[in-house]
């Protein structure tokens, strides 16, 4: 499975997403995004997953990092791509318990996905700007 993720950065902050309560890895914090289809390119699927998830139209940038991820709870490994991403307008919480612009610094007290962390842990350590 392909997915794709953003990072949106304004001000020194970045956007994450809390997973909502009823749905599988409930609670923890993740970079919005999403599956990518047989048919889409990494770039459109990004875009179309943030116009769904946010309400916002993107402008996917360069690619940051990219891993690989086996999660117990699901069948087959995971390949997850971080890109650089710009928005126009503000984003609406369409699709996580809440969305957060949260700094770099503070990024590694929250419990992101397992997938995730080696991408967080990078950017707290300052490797990529997303502005």
């Amino acid at each position: 499975m392909r997915v794709v993720a953003a990072a949106i950065e304004r001000e020194g902050r970045l956007l994450v997403g809390q997973r909502r309560s009823g749905d599988r890895f409930a609670l923890q914090w993740e970079f919005p995004g999403g599956k990518v289809s047989e048919t889409e390119t990494l770039e459109a699927a990004l875009a179309r997953e943030l116009e769904e998830e946010l309400g916002v139209r993107a402008s996917v940038e360069r690619e940051l990092y990219r891993t690989r991820h086996r999660y117990r709870e699901l069948s087959g490994e995971l390949e997850l791509v971080f890109f650089a991403t710009r928005i126009e307008g503000e984003p609406v919480n369409l699709a996580f318990e809440k969305i957060e612009w949260v700094e770099r610094e503070r990024l590694g007290s929250l419990d992101f996905l397992p997938a995730d962390r080696e991408f967080v842990a990078r950017l707290a350590a300052g490797e990529w700007s997303g502005e």
